[in-house]
């Protein structure tokens, strides 16, 4: 398959335009046009349906269309990962959860950057679910993340350990609750699919109460928004209790007990199965993973 036709392709689709996707792969429009039909003649189906609105994927279109990002994401990881090997400074690309990526592995990567000075050390942090995705099609290589995903294609190894916190303002918040007390209060959660979410979701329905039992005002996709959200009295929230160290030991945040309801979990680093780690990657997870270094 002619990679080049399939970027074109790719990139059409992402711009919706085939006048746009020409300007920026620097193509005529006639030119990109032969080079879609050329990709549709080679695979032997039709992939656009053009209008005045733009382009709209096939059935056929919409599998290849998965299968270029992949693909694409791969041949950009081989090109960044062989110019690493050809420059003097080695790369150190690590995906991390918010949870954790912006409270303690800064101080961890601080630590094994002082280790290790000659490596770059790059970090990219989204919620776990999105970690995981950017693992599977090959855009990092490392990922740290709150949940095992028990994906056939990925392997773990346990960092640290962790848990789940009610936590509300200092003024006026309780003690402690019950469990129906629980649904009563309003909540901001973190979003659908973050590790977080997907722990307290689970955590709950064992004690066979829903989300949607539950008094939910609104989500946000930051910890550190969350945080100012309670510290305004806007409401309470879940949240690992590594991320409040500072406000808890400081009285800014208060934990609010839940009788009958303890949400422990770990934090794993992952990584593709059967993948090769470069001279550095391994050195890091090694780091990561010892139980004398690992996170500050």
């Amino acid at each position: 398959m002619n990679l080049e036709y399939l970027q074109s392709f790719y990139i059409t689709v992402k711009c919706n335009s085939i006048s746009k996707a020409a300007k920026r792969l620097h193509l005529t429009q006639p030119g990109l046009s032969i080079q879609l039909q050329n990709l549709e003649n080679e695979l032997g189906v039709s992939l656009l349906t053009r209008s005045n609105r733009g382009v709209k994927l096939t059935d056929e279109g919409k599998i290849i269309f998965d299968y270029a990002h992949t693909l694409l994401s791969i041949q950009g990881n081989m090109e960044r990962d062989l110019k690493n090997i050809q420059e003097e400074s080695p790369q150190l690309m690590i995906g991390s959860c918010k949870s954790i990526g912006e409270y303690a592995l800064p101080c961890s990567i601080y630590t094994f950057k002082k280790l290790h000075s000659e490596v770059d050390i790059n970090i990219e942090l989204d919620n776990s679910t999105k970690i995981i995705e950017k693992l599977c099609d090959h855009t990092i290589n490392i990922g740290i993340i709150q949940y095992n995903p028990e994906i056939n294609t990925l392997d773990t190894k346990i960092i640290t350990t962790d848990e789940l916190l009610l936590v509300g303002n200092c003024d006026n918040t309780p003690e402690k609750i019950s469990i129906d007390e629980l649904k009563e209060i309003p909540l901001i959660l973190r979003e659908n699919n973050s590790g977080t979410r997907i722990i307290i979701e689970k955590a709950l329905g064992d004690k066979d109460i829903y989300l949607e039992d539950l008094n939910i005002i609104y989500d946000m996709n930051s910890p550190e928004a969350i945080k100012s959200s309670i510290i305004a009295g806007n409401g309470f929230s879940f949240l690992p209790k590594l991320s409040m160290q500072k406000e808890l030991s400081k009285d800014i945040i208060k934990q609010i007990k839940i009788n009958d309801l303890f949400v422990p979990f770990y934090y794993y680093v992952a990584f593709r199965k059967n993948y090769e780690f470069t001279k550095y990657e391994e050195m890091f997870i090694d780091f990561i993973t010892s139980t004398k270094k690992g996170f500050c």
